[in-house]
């Protein structure tokens, strides 16, 4: 397995190391419900160093990423960040991403880890303009310092006034004695906070920085497994789970990142037009269980005949809500938030409610 470069943190903090995309990662250090709530009530930080980064360049970078992506990249000014999708030709989503445009002709993808060299090959596939493509993953660090004060914490760090900064928005600055920090005003939990990326040999400054500095307002080391439960209260998809190369971006509830711009032709365009126009026959959906139990990946959904009406794609107990909440795609009418339904769990039929996110 590959190791970030903060691995050796992680043991000396005593996290739990599971593989995960190919890498070695810390799944929870102190336990997933104390991570998740110093999160919802402080600041938790993550090490996300896995995901990938590529550089796309030159006079052509904007001609590919029209391609490619499902947003209208053209629209995005430099300093600002943007999340979008890749669809595959096929109906169906090769990865979801963030596109910063760093500066003119010069931008910034951020992958998920296992898919960074699928991603890099598809670039590569649909590259016959002659973009500058440089895959930088290995050599840039990620980390995100999550929570309501977050704020507080990075701000005694930079010169940079973070309240100029808004959501979606990303400058480079200097943290503490570190010069080349793109701050990025994004995140994957819904509690606010930032994203920092530096390069690889700098994220452990950058790590032991924010953890002293960030201790007095109750800043944790968090793993994946509290970032999970994070996302999910918030509704947010996750690659593998709730988007994959075989299910609909429309169907996913993507359709506010498919920019249909008068002219503009990227894949999979006529097909995601026809679908946002005629509807589709299911929708990714939240779920609350009104029973005790957890609504697991791969566990079905059932009206009160018993005849199947979905699937749950992601689910967990919910540490905020006490309850069991996931993700789910349901079929019409099913899908109409309130509607009461049950997810089979071993044989037994649990009471469950449709519900918009986020959840809490």
């Amino acid at each position: 397995m590959q190791k970030t470069p903060l691995y050796d943190r992680h043991l000396a903090l005593g996290a739990k190391i599971v593989p995960f995309a190919g890498f070695a990662m810390p799944v929870e250090y102190s336990g997933i419900q104390q991570e998740h709530r110093a999160v919802r009530e402080a600041a938790g930080i993550f090490d996300v160093s896995h995901m990938g980064e590529f550089w796309v360049k030159g006079p052509h970078a904007q001609a590919l990423l029209q391609k490619v992506c499902s947003t209208d990249v053209a629209r995005l000014p430099i300093g600002k960040a943007q999340y979008c999708y890749f669809p595959n030709g096929k109906g169906g989503v090769v990865d979801d991403l963030l596109v910063y445009a760093y500066e003119a002709q010069k931008y910034l993808l951020v992958v998920n880890a296992g898919n960074i060299q699928k991603d890099w090959d598809w670039l590569q596939a649909n590259n016959n303009m002659g973009a500058e493509l440089e895959n930088a993953s290995k050599h840039m660090a990620l980390l995100a310092l999550q929570g309501p004060c977050a704020r507080q914490i990075l701000q005694a760090l930079t010169s940079v006034n973070l309240d100029d900064l808004p959501a979606f928005s990303f400058v480079v600055a200097q943290v503490g004695d570190l010069a080349q920090v793109i701050v990025s005003h994004t995140g994957y939990t819904g509690a606010g906070g930032y994203e920092l990326y530096v390069a690889a040999e700098e994220a452990a400054v950058l790590w032991d920085l924010l953890l002293q500095k960030g201790a007095e307002k109750g800043l944790v080391p968090c793993g994946l497994g509290a970032r999970d439960t994070l996302r999910l209260e918030m509704g947010y998809c996750l690659y593998g789970n709730d988007i994959d190369e075989q299910t609909s971006p429309i169907a996913a509830g993507l359709g506010w990142v498919t920019h249909l711009t008068a002219g503009r032709e990227f894949i999979d365009r006529p097909l995601l037009e026809r679908q946002m126009k005629e509807g589709v026959a299911e929708r990714l959906k939240g779920i609350v269980l009104l029973e005790r139990g957890i609504p697991r990946s791969g566990y079905l959904l059932v009206n009160e005949a018993g005849e199947e009406v979905g699937r749950v794609t992601s689910g967990s107990q919910s540490p905020v809500l006490n309850q069991g909440i996931g993700l789910a795609y349901v079929t019409k009418p099913y899908w109409k938030t309130g509607s009461r339904l049950f997810v089979r769990i071993r044989n037994k039929d649990i009471a469950a409610e449709i519900r918009k996110p986020p959840f809490v």
